[in-house]
């Protein structure tokens, strides 16, 4: 699939959906990466995420399937797919169809949130999901308030790409136009490890001027910087540390369809006695929300350039950042699924050259 000239089809962790949106014995139709998909929470707890369609008679799973102790059970002739595909009951047959297999999809629940593994060859997760609260040492020891209900933001039809989104890890320079602040602020440090880009930012005139200390090192001060993980493209995690304390915010991307993607904001304040009874979490909450729409609405209305006209000194930044994300682009033209799929490739599916540094 494409948009604005650039494959969606990225290799990676992806948001489908929050915990809460899945409730026990819940079965939910979800559709991302071009395909129809079914979600539901077991008798266990776990939540498993399939291709939506029985494969006896191609009813949807999604559309009056219950959840029963081996798995799922179709609505229209009770055949059960347990956890990992296979087909394990026919009612009115004393064996199961050993030759079919429902396509089941890698999940992982985190962060109050379900994530599904998407890779162009078919390969198992090689990188796990960061866990958002412990991304920092100043955030994993504070306690915080959950995200469920309030701390959520679902922003759907889309057409911004995750390669917009990442970029802002190299872009100091779009927080004074689009966010206003006085000054842009500093890239302190910054990490790259196979699927990992880390950076720390420092805001205000104390970073701009005094980053390093009398020994040349970067102070370890976290006030007044964002820490900012990305997990492949599909999942960020900013730890932001203000005067009023510490939040955290993932921004997730994740591709429905040529043309369309959907983005995932979750936030978590930190906890200050009776700051549920005085109004000022709930003050915070809607503070850390303001940014983000602004962001959307440049991505949204974007096109990627390639190659961009860039200032000299930024232009290291994003040759670094679009080398990166090469890696999650596919190189070949192995077809998309889940492990062990045996359905069809989704239909209108057009294969581009991996992203361009």
């Amino acid at each position: 699939m494409k948009l604005h000239g650039l494959d969606l089809e990225l290799t990676g962790w992806f948001q489908v959906a929050w915990s809460g949106d899945i409730g026990p014995d819940q079965v939910v139709p979800l559709r991302y990466f071009g395909r129809d998909l079914v979600a539901y929470r077991g008798k266990d707890g776990v939540v498993r995420v399939h291709d939506r369609y029985c494969r006896h008679l191609g009813a949807s799973l999604a559309h009056g399937g219950c959840v029963v102790d081996e798995g799922i059970q179709c609505p229209f002739h009770g055949w059960v797919w347990a956890p990992d595909g296979h087909n394990v009951s026919i009612p009115y047959q004393s064996r199961p169809n050993k030759g079919r297999k429902l396509g089941a999809w890698p999940v992982v629940e985190r962060n109050e949130s379900i994530y599904v593994w998407f890779d162009h060859a078919g390969r198992e997760p090689y990188w796990e999901v960061p866990e958002a609260l412990k991304n920092t040492p100043h955030a994993a020891v504070r306690d915080f308030h959950p995200a469920w209900p309030d701390g959520r933001e679902h922003y759907r039809d889309l057409r911004a790409h995750p390669q917009m989104v990442v970029e802002n890890a190299v872009d100091p320079h779009h927080f004074c136009f689009v966010h206003h602040t006085p000054i842009s602020p500093i890239v302190l440090e910054e990490k790259v490890e196979g699927p990992t880009w880390w950076a720390r930012v420092g805001f205000g005139r104390r970073w701009r001027d005094h980053a390093y200390d009398e020994a040349g090192l970067l102070s370890r001060d976290s006030a007044n910087t964002i820490e900012l993980l990305w997990s492949g493209m599909g999942v960020s995690v900013n730890v932001e540390h203000t005067r009023d304390g510490v939040r955290v915010i993932t921004i997730n991307i994740t591709p429905v369809e040529d043309g369309k993607t959907e983005l995932f904001a979750t936030y978590w304040v930190d906890r200050v006695d009776g700051d549920e009874a005085d109004g000022s979490y709930q003050r915070r909450l809607d503070e850390a929300k303001l940014a983000l729409p602004d962001d959307i609405n440049i991505w949204n209305n974007q096109i990627f350039l390639d190659p961009p006209s860039l200032a000299t000194e930024e232009a290291s930044g994003f040759r670094r950042i679009r080398r990166w994300t090469r890696q999650f682009f596919p190189g070949d033209g192995t077809n998309n699924g889940p492990t062990g799929l045996d359905a069809p490739r989704a239909p209108g599916v057009e294969k581009l050259e991996a992203n361009p540094s």
